[in-house]
Protein backbone atom coordinates (compact mmCIF):
# COMPACT_ATOMS: atom_id res chain seq x y z
CA UNK A 1 0.00 0.00 0.00
CA UNK A 2 1.34 3.45 -0.88
CA UNK A 3 2.18 5.98 1.77
CA UNK A 4 -0.44 8.30 0.24
CA UNK A 5 -3.27 5.81 0.78
CA UNK A 6 -2.13 4.84 4.27
CA UNK A 7 -2.11 8.49 5.34
CA UNK A 8 -5.66 9.01 4.07
CA UNK A 9 -6.77 5.86 5.85
CA UNK A 10 -5.19 6.46 9.22
CA UNK A 11 -5.79 10.20 9.67
CA UNK A 12 -9.42 11.32 9.84
CA UNK A 13 -8.47 15.00 10.07
CA UNK A 14 -6.26 14.80 7.03
CA UNK A 15 -9.00 12.93 5.17
CA UNK A 16 -11.44 15.77 5.89
CA UNK A 17 -9.02 18.43 4.65
CA UNK A 18 -8.24 16.36 1.54
CA UNK A 19 -11.92 15.77 0.69
CA UNK A 20 -12.81 19.43 1.13
CA UNK A 21 -9.93 20.69 -1.00
CA UNK A 22 -10.57 18.13 -3.74
CA UNK A 23 -14.24 19.14 -3.96
CA UNK A 24 -13.43 22.84 -3.99
CA UNK A 25 -10.72 22.62 -6.63
CA UNK A 26 -12.81 20.41 -8.89
CA UNK A 27 -15.54 23.02 -8.95
CA UNK A 28 -13.06 25.85 -9.42
CA UNK A 29 -11.54 24.08 -12.41
CA UNK A 30 -14.97 23.55 -13.98
CA UNK A 31 -15.87 27.20 -13.49
CA UNK A 32 -12.64 28.60 -14.90
CA UNK A 33 -12.88 26.56 -18.09
CA UNK A 34 -16.53 27.58 -18.46
CA UNK A 35 -15.67 31.29 -18.21
CA UNK A 36 -12.71 31.01 -20.58
CA UNK A 37 -14.84 29.31 -23.23
CA UNK A 38 -17.61 31.87 -22.61
CA UNK A 39 -15.19 34.74 -23.26
CA UNK A 40 -13.55 33.08 -26.25
CA UNK A 41 -16.45 34.20 -28.43
CA UNK A 42 -16.34 37.80 -27.20
CA UNK A 43 -14.83 40.76 -29.03
CA UNK A 44 -11.07 40.98 -28.44
CA UNK A 45 -11.29 37.50 -26.95
CA UNK A 46 -7.58 37.16 -26.15
CA UNK A 47 -7.54 40.37 -24.11
CA UNK A 48 -10.82 39.45 -22.39
CA UNK A 49 -9.45 36.04 -21.37
CA UNK A 50 -6.23 37.63 -20.15
CA UNK A 51 -8.20 40.17 -18.10
CA UNK A 52 -10.24 37.39 -16.52
CA UNK A 53 -7.15 35.47 -15.46
CA UNK A 54 -5.58 38.74 -14.31
CA UNK A 55 -8.59 39.23 -12.03
CA UNK A 56 -8.36 35.64 -10.79
CA UNK A 57 -4.71 35.80 -9.77
CA UNK A 58 -3.01 39.20 -10.00
CA UNK A 59 -5.25 41.46 -7.93
CA UNK A 60 -5.85 38.92 -5.12
CA UNK A 61 -2.11 38.14 -5.18
CA UNK A 62 -1.37 41.71 -4.14
CA UNK A 63 -3.03 40.87 -0.82
CA UNK A 64 -1.05 37.65 -0.31
CA UNK A 65 1.04 38.84 2.66
CA UNK A 66 -2.08 40.18 4.40
CA UNK A 67 -3.88 36.90 3.69
CA UNK A 68 -1.00 35.06 5.36
CA UNK A 69 -1.28 37.26 8.45
CA UNK A 70 -4.94 36.25 8.74
CA UNK A 71 -3.92 32.58 8.57
CA UNK A 72 -1.42 33.10 11.40
CA UNK A 73 -3.91 34.97 13.59
CA UNK A 74 -7.23 33.09 13.47
CA UNK A 75 -8.56 29.55 13.85
CA UNK A 76 -7.66 27.95 10.52
CA UNK A 77 -10.86 25.89 10.43
CA UNK A 78 -13.02 29.01 10.60
CA UNK A 79 -10.87 30.78 8.02
CA UNK A 80 -11.16 27.89 5.55
CA UNK A 81 -14.94 27.58 5.97
CA UNK A 82 -15.45 31.32 5.55
CA UNK A 83 -13.38 31.33 2.36
CA UNK A 84 -15.37 28.47 0.83
CA UNK A 85 -18.73 30.07 1.62
CA UNK A 86 -17.62 33.40 0.16
CA UNK A 87 -16.53 31.72 -3.06
CA UNK A 88 -19.83 29.84 -3.25
CA UNK A 89 -21.86 33.03 -2.90
CA UNK A 90 -20.01 35.07 -5.52
CA UNK A 91 -19.89 32.20 -8.00
CA UNK A 92 -23.68 31.86 -7.65
CA UNK A 93 -24.07 35.56 -8.47
CA UNK A 94 -21.92 35.16 -11.59
CA UNK A 95 -23.89 32.09 -12.68
CA UNK A 96 -27.24 33.83 -12.21
CA UNK A 97 -26.34 37.00 -14.09
CA UNK A 98 -23.42 36.32 -16.50
CA UNK A 99 -22.75 40.06 -16.25
CA UNK A 100 -20.83 42.29 -18.70
CA UNK A 101 -17.06 41.92 -18.58
CA UNK A 102 -16.33 44.87 -16.19
CA UNK A 103 -18.85 43.62 -13.61
CA UNK A 104 -17.69 40.03 -14.08
CA UNK A 105 -14.12 41.06 -13.35
CA UNK A 106 -15.14 42.79 -10.09
CA UNK A 107 -17.04 39.71 -8.91
CA UNK A 108 -14.12 37.46 -9.83
CA UNK A 109 -11.70 39.70 -7.89
CA UNK A 110 -13.82 39.55 -4.72
CA UNK A 111 -14.09 35.77 -5.04
CA UNK A 112 -10.35 35.63 -5.67
CA UNK A 113 -9.61 37.46 -2.42
CA UNK A 114 -11.31 34.65 -0.52
CA UNK A 115 -9.28 32.10 -2.50
CA UNK A 116 -6.10 34.03 -1.69
CA UNK A 117 -6.78 33.82 2.05
CA UNK A 118 -7.54 30.10 1.65
CA UNK A 119 -4.10 29.35 0.15
CA UNK A 120 -1.83 30.06 3.16
CA UNK A 121 -4.46 28.82 5.61
CA UNK A 122 -4.72 25.39 3.96
CA UNK A 123 -0.95 25.01 3.60
CA UNK A 124 -0.31 26.14 7.16
CA UNK A 125 -2.82 23.59 8.42
CA UNK A 126 -0.79 20.63 7.17
CA UNK A 127 1.92 20.61 9.91
CA UNK A 128 -0.86 20.85 12.51
CA UNK A 129 -2.70 17.84 11.10
CA UNK A 130 0.07 15.33 10.21
CA UNK A 131 3.36 14.23 11.74
CA UNK A 132 6.59 15.70 10.38
CA UNK A 133 7.52 12.37 8.79
CA UNK A 134 4.31 12.52 6.73
CA UNK A 135 4.74 16.05 5.36
CA UNK A 136 5.91 14.99 1.87
CA UNK A 137 3.16 12.38 1.62
CA UNK A 138 0.58 14.90 2.84
CA UNK A 139 1.63 17.54 0.31
CA UNK A 140 1.64 14.98 -2.51
CA UNK A 141 -1.74 13.61 -1.51
CA UNK A 142 -3.28 17.06 -1.19
CA UNK A 143 -1.80 17.95 -4.56
CA UNK A 144 -3.39 14.87 -6.13
CA UNK A 145 -6.74 15.82 -4.64
CA UNK A 146 -6.55 19.49 -5.56
CA UNK A 147 -4.43 20.36 -8.57
CA UNK A 148 -4.96 16.82 -9.79
CA UNK A 149 -8.59 17.88 -10.19
CA UNK A 150 -7.39 20.08 -13.04
CA UNK A 151 -7.70 16.94 -15.15
CA UNK A 152 -11.20 16.04 -14.01
CA UNK A 153 -12.40 19.65 -14.21
CA UNK A 154 -11.69 20.33 -17.92
CA UNK A 155 -12.67 16.80 -18.92
CA UNK A 156 -15.88 17.18 -16.95
CA UNK A 157 -16.47 20.56 -18.58
CA UNK A 158 -15.99 19.04 -22.03
CA UNK A 159 -18.54 16.33 -21.23
CA UNK A 160 -21.08 18.63 -19.54
CA UNK A 161 -21.06 21.64 -21.90
CA UNK A 162 -23.77 20.10 -24.09
CA UNK A 163 -26.10 19.46 -21.15
CA UNK A 164 -25.43 22.35 -18.77
CA UNK A 165 -23.85 25.18 -20.73
CA UNK A 166 -21.76 27.89 -19.11
CA UNK A 167 -24.33 28.87 -16.48
CA UNK A 168 -24.97 25.30 -15.43
CA UNK A 169 -21.27 24.65 -14.96
CA UNK A 170 -20.97 27.77 -12.83
CA UNK A 171 -23.88 26.65 -10.64
CA UNK A 172 -22.09 23.34 -10.19
CA UNK A 173 -18.96 25.28 -9.18
CA UNK A 174 -20.90 27.22 -6.55
CA UNK A 175 -22.36 24.01 -5.13
CA UNK A 176 -18.89 22.47 -4.91
CA UNK A 177 -17.64 25.36 -2.76
CA UNK A 178 -20.64 24.99 -0.43
CA UNK A 179 -20.07 21.23 -0.08
CA UNK A 180 -16.39 21.84 0.67
CA UNK A 181 -17.38 24.18 3.50
CA UNK A 182 -19.76 21.59 4.97
CA UNK A 183 -17.06 18.92 4.92
CA UNK A 184 -14.72 21.17 6.92
CA UNK A 185 -17.21 21.23 9.79
CA UNK A 186 -15.78 17.83 10.69
CA UNK A 187 -12.39 19.32 11.56
CA UNK A 188 -11.63 20.30 15.16
CA UNK A 189 -10.52 23.85 15.89
CA UNK A 190 -7.03 24.59 14.53
CA UNK A 191 -5.70 27.19 16.92
CA UNK A 192 -3.74 30.12 15.48
CA UNK A 193 0.04 29.93 15.50
CA UNK A 194 0.38 33.29 17.22
CA UNK A 195 -1.10 33.07 20.72
CA UNK A 196 -1.72 35.85 23.20
CA UNK A 197 -1.72 39.56 22.36
CA UNK A 198 -1.37 40.31 18.65
CA UNK A 199 0.63 43.02 16.97
CA UNK A 200 -1.17 45.13 14.39
CA UNK A 201 -2.12 43.37 11.19
CA UNK A 202 0.10 45.66 9.12
CA UNK A 203 3.06 45.12 11.45
CA UNK A 204 2.48 41.37 11.36
CA UNK A 205 2.35 41.44 7.57
CA UNK A 206 5.56 43.46 7.41
CA UNK A 207 7.28 41.00 9.77
CA UNK A 208 6.38 38.07 7.52
CA UNK A 209 7.78 39.82 4.46
CA UNK A 210 10.90 40.71 6.45
CA UNK A 211 11.49 37.08 7.43
CA UNK A 212 11.21 35.95 3.81
CA UNK A 213 13.61 38.60 2.54
CA UNK A 214 16.18 38.03 5.29
CA UNK A 215 16.34 34.24 4.75
CA UNK A 216 18.54 33.60 1.66
CA UNK A 217 17.14 30.26 0.49
CA UNK A 218 13.53 31.31 1.01
CA UNK A 219 14.25 34.55 -0.83
CA UNK A 220 15.77 32.75 -3.82
CA UNK A 221 12.90 30.23 -3.92
CA UNK A 222 10.34 33.04 -3.86
CA UNK A 223 12.05 35.07 -6.59
CA UNK A 224 12.65 32.04 -8.80
CA UNK A 225 9.05 30.91 -8.38
CA UNK A 226 7.83 34.40 -9.29
CA UNK A 227 9.93 34.66 -12.45
CA UNK A 228 9.15 31.18 -13.77
CA UNK A 229 5.41 31.63 -13.26
CA UNK A 230 5.53 35.09 -14.86
CA UNK A 231 7.12 33.53 -17.93
CA UNK A 232 5.12 30.30 -18.19
CA UNK A 233 1.65 31.34 -17.00
CA UNK A 234 0.76 32.41 -20.54
CA UNK A 235 -0.34 28.84 -21.25
CA UNK A 236 -3.61 29.43 -19.39
CA UNK A 237 -4.45 32.08 -21.96
CA UNK A 238 -2.80 30.52 -24.99
CA UNK A 239 -4.01 26.90 -24.92
CA UNK A 240 -7.59 27.65 -25.94
CA UNK A 241 -6.30 29.68 -28.92
CA UNK A 242 -3.72 27.02 -29.78
CA UNK A 243 -6.48 24.42 -29.94
CA UNK A 244 -9.12 26.46 -31.76
CA UNK A 245 -7.09 28.79 -34.00
CA UNK A 246 -3.73 27.14 -34.67
CA UNK A 247 -4.89 23.51 -34.55
CA UNK A 248 -8.49 24.16 -35.74
CA UNK A 249 -10.21 22.08 -33.06
CA UNK A 250 -13.51 22.30 -31.15
CA UNK A 251 -14.54 23.72 -27.77
CA UNK A 252 -14.44 20.22 -26.34
CA UNK A 253 -10.91 19.70 -27.67
CA UNK A 254 -9.83 23.00 -26.11
CA UNK A 255 -11.24 21.94 -22.75
CA UNK A 256 -9.54 18.55 -23.05
CA UNK A 257 -6.20 20.23 -23.81
CA UNK A 258 -6.42 22.07 -20.49
CA UNK A 259 -6.81 18.66 -18.87
CA UNK A 260 -3.30 17.60 -19.92
CA UNK A 261 -1.55 19.29 -17.01
CA UNK A 262 -4.13 17.87 -14.64
CA UNK A 263 -3.51 14.35 -15.92
CA UNK A 264 0.22 14.83 -15.35
CA UNK A 265 -0.47 16.11 -11.85
CA UNK A 266 -2.73 13.15 -11.12
CA UNK A 267 0.08 10.80 -12.15
CA UNK A 268 2.90 12.76 -10.53
CA UNK A 269 1.49 13.27 -7.05
CA UNK A 270 1.02 9.57 -6.19
CA UNK A 271 4.58 8.90 -7.37
CA UNK A 272 5.85 11.75 -5.22
CA UNK A 273 3.87 10.50 -2.23
CA UNK A 274 5.92 7.31 -2.38
CA UNK A 275 9.34 8.61 -3.45
CA UNK A 276 9.60 12.35 -2.62
CA UNK A 277 11.06 11.74 0.84
CA UNK A 278 14.17 10.30 -0.87
CA UNK A 279 14.87 13.56 -2.71
CA UNK A 280 15.76 17.05 -1.49
CA UNK A 281 12.85 19.48 -1.63
CA UNK A 282 15.06 22.00 -3.42
CA UNK A 283 15.99 19.42 -6.08
CA UNK A 284 12.30 18.72 -6.66
CA UNK A 285 11.75 22.44 -7.00
CA UNK A 286 14.39 22.92 -9.71
CA UNK A 287 13.29 19.82 -11.62
CA UNK A 288 9.75 21.15 -11.52
CA UNK A 289 10.83 24.54 -12.87
CA UNK A 290 12.74 22.91 -15.72
CA UNK A 291 10.08 20.40 -16.81
CA UNK A 292 7.21 22.88 -16.65
CA UNK A 293 9.21 25.44 -18.65
CA UNK A 294 10.23 22.92 -21.32
CA UNK A 295 6.59 21.83 -21.51
CA UNK A 296 5.50 25.28 -22.69
CA UNK A 297 8.24 25.40 -25.32
CA UNK A 298 7.40 21.97 -26.74
CA UNK A 299 3.64 22.58 -26.65
CA UNK A 300 4.18 25.58 -28.90
CA UNK A 301 5.99 23.33 -31.38
CA UNK A 302 3.26 20.64 -31.38
CA UNK A 303 1.44 20.09 -34.66
CA UNK A 304 -1.70 18.37 -33.34
CA UNK A 305 -3.95 18.47 -30.28
CA UNK A 306 -2.95 14.93 -29.28
CA UNK A 307 0.75 15.86 -29.29
CA UNK A 308 0.09 19.05 -27.32
CA UNK A 309 -1.99 17.08 -24.82
CA UNK A 310 0.80 14.55 -24.23
CA UNK A 311 3.35 17.33 -23.71
CA UNK A 312 1.02 19.03 -21.24
CA UNK A 313 0.79 15.74 -19.33
CA UNK A 314 4.60 15.75 -18.95
CA UNK A 315 4.46 19.39 -17.94
CA UNK A 316 2.01 18.39 -15.20
CA UNK A 317 4.59 15.97 -13.79
CA UNK A 318 6.98 18.90 -13.43
CA UNK A 319 4.36 21.07 -11.75
CA UNK A 320 3.68 18.30 -9.22
CA UNK A 321 7.39 18.18 -8.32
CA UNK A 322 7.49 21.97 -8.05
CA UNK A 323 4.44 22.09 -5.77
CA UNK A 324 5.64 19.38 -3.38
CA UNK A 325 9.15 20.84 -3.33
CA UNK A 326 8.05 24.37 -2.44
CA UNK A 327 5.48 23.39 0.18
CA UNK A 328 7.67 20.81 1.90
CA UNK A 329 10.68 23.10 2.01
CA UNK A 330 8.72 25.98 3.57
CA UNK A 331 6.85 23.76 6.05
CA UNK A 332 10.11 22.21 7.22
CA UNK A 333 12.24 25.38 7.48
CA UNK A 334 9.93 28.30 8.33
CA UNK A 335 8.90 28.76 12.00
CA UNK A 336 5.24 27.96 12.61
CA UNK A 337 4.48 31.46 13.93
CA UNK A 338 5.30 33.08 10.56
CA UNK A 339 4.48 30.16 8.25
CA UNK A 340 1.13 31.54 7.12
CA UNK A 341 2.65 34.91 6.26
CA UNK A 342 5.50 33.33 4.33
CA UNK A 343 3.09 31.13 2.40
CA UNK A 344 0.83 34.12 1.82
CA UNK A 345 3.71 36.23 0.54
CA UNK A 346 5.17 33.49 -1.70
CA UNK A 347 1.85 32.56 -3.25
CA UNK A 348 0.80 36.20 -3.40
CA UNK A 349 3.90 36.82 -5.52
CA UNK A 350 2.96 33.82 -7.64
CA UNK A 351 -0.52 35.23 -8.13
CA UNK A 352 0.91 38.58 -9.19
CA UNK A 353 3.29 36.80 -11.55
CA UNK A 354 0.46 34.75 -13.03
CA UNK A 355 -1.65 37.85 -13.57
CA UNK A 356 1.23 39.66 -15.23
CA UNK A 357 1.85 36.64 -17.47
CA UNK A 358 -1.78 36.60 -18.54
CA UNK A 359 -1.53 40.21 -19.68
CA UNK A 360 1.76 39.42 -21.40
CA UNK A 361 0.13 36.41 -23.02
CA UNK A 362 -2.79 38.48 -24.24
CA UNK A 363 -0.46 41.01 -25.82
CA UNK A 364 1.75 38.35 -27.42
CA UNK A 365 -1.31 36.52 -28.76
CA UNK A 366 -2.59 39.74 -30.28
CA UNK A 367 0.79 40.49 -31.90
CA UNK A 368 1.79 36.96 -32.92
CA UNK A 369 0.02 33.61 -32.35
CA UNK A 370 -0.36 30.89 -29.73
CA UNK A 371 2.59 28.70 -30.85
CA UNK A 372 5.02 31.65 -30.81
CA UNK A 373 3.75 32.79 -27.42
CA UNK A 374 4.35 29.36 -25.88
CA UNK A 375 7.81 28.89 -27.40
CA UNK A 376 9.04 32.30 -26.23
CA UNK A 377 7.70 31.79 -22.71
CA UNK A 378 9.18 28.30 -22.37
CA UNK A 379 12.64 29.24 -23.58
CA UNK A 380 12.79 32.28 -21.29
CA UNK A 381 11.65 30.24 -18.28
CA UNK A 382 14.35 27.62 -18.88
CA UNK A 383 16.96 30.37 -18.64
CA UNK A 384 15.37 31.62 -15.40
CA UNK A 385 15.47 28.07 -14.02
CA UNK A 386 19.19 27.79 -14.64
CA UNK A 387 19.82 31.11 -12.89
CA UNK A 388 17.70 30.03 -9.89
CA UNK A 389 19.58 26.73 -9.60
CA UNK A 390 22.92 28.55 -9.55
CA UNK A 391 21.67 31.01 -6.94
CA UNK A 392 20.41 28.21 -4.69
CA UNK A 393 23.73 26.40 -4.98
CA UNK A 394 25.55 29.55 -3.91
CA UNK A 395 23.39 30.32 -0.85
CA UNK A 396 23.28 26.71 0.37
CA UNK A 397 27.02 26.06 0.15
CA UNK A 398 28.85 26.25 3.51
CA UNK A 399 30.76 29.51 3.90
Amino acid sequence: MSRRRSLLRRSARFRILWTSRATSYLGESLGLVALLVHLQGAAAAAIAAAMLLFAVDFVPGLFGPLAGAIADRFDLRKVLIGCELTQAAFTAIIAATLPPLPVLLVLVVVRGLAAQIYLPASRSAVPSIVDDSDVEAANSTLGAGTYGMEAAGPLGAAALFTFLGVQGLLVLTSVSFAIAALVLLGLPALEPAVAGPHEGIISATRAGIGFLWSTPTVRVVAIGFFVVVALTGVDDVALVFLAKDALHSSDAAAAALYAGVGIGLAIGYPLLARYASRTSALVLLIVGFAVSSAGNLLTGLAGAVVAALLIQVIRGLGLAALDVGVNTYLQRTVPREVLGRVFGTVYGLVGVAAGASYLLGGVLLSLTDAPTTLVVSGASALLATAITALALRRVTQPS
